[in-house]
């Protein structure tokens, strides 16, 4: 075999090797979970807790995100509609210019929900973290997820480990469909596994317990 041939015969192997357990990863997550995927609020059971999942209401641009408006039209759609009463809103609070869980909150109040039926999440630095700490800090062990499509399956399947019985709402919002975004989700789900199956990882803050009053 010449130097040619090895050389691409060995990034084959290469490539195989990675992208196998990659392949394998979203079919687990995805099939364990598209069961409790909704896409029509109709017919989404109905959950007094609503987690509303963190992201930017800016793009790095500085137009309006997408996601953002979407999961906060939907998490007030699932308000009026009485499918979830009360919501937390778990995000990143890294520093005093960038608050998830607080521009969540404005936007929400904007349309029509009260302040008394949310709760802010300022630890929720992950997918993780926003799933776990809704059980471990705010008692909740039946919840339903509000975030993008894509995003819907990973955070079901972590529920799922922690025995959190979660149900998810994806509505499609036409979304340009950017695809670093889903080449990343599809690396995030390999590595959720990783972290609750290997790594056994933890959220990284937790603290004392704050069960809603509802």
């Amino acid at each position: 075999m010449g130097f040619w041939k090895r050389v691409l015969w060995w990034l084959f192997l290469l490539i195989v090797s990675f992208s196998l357990p990659v392949i394998i990863a979203n079919i687990w997550v995805i099939k364990s979970t598209e069961d409790k995927v909704y896409t029509n609020y109709h017919q989404l059971p109905e959950n007094e807790v609503g987690l509303v999942l963190g992201t930017s209401n800016k793009l790095t641009d500085g137009s309006p995100n997408p996601f953002f408006e979407n999961r906060i039209k939907t998490a007030a759609a699932l308000y009026h509609e009485k499918k979830v009463s009360h919501f937390i809103l778990s995000g990143d609070n890294r520093s005093k210019y960038y608050n998830e869980p607080f521009e969540m909150k404005k936007a929400l109040m904007k349309l029509g929900v009260p302040e008394s039926a949310i709760t802010l999440d300022y630890a929720g630095l992950r997918t993780l973290d926003s799933v776990v700490r809704s059980k471990e800090i705010f008692g909740q062990d039946r919840i339903t997820i509000i975030t993008q499509p894509f995003h819907c399956y990973r955070a079901i399947f972590i529920s799922n480990y922690y025995n959190i019985n979660a149900v998810a709402v994806a509505l499609e919002s036409g979304e340009e469909e950017v695809f670093n975004i889903y080449f990343r989700e599809y690396l995030a789900r390999t590595k959720a596994i990783l972290d609750l199956y290997v790594l056994k990882t933890a959220p990284r803050h937790l603290g004392d317990k704050e069960p809603l009053d509802i």
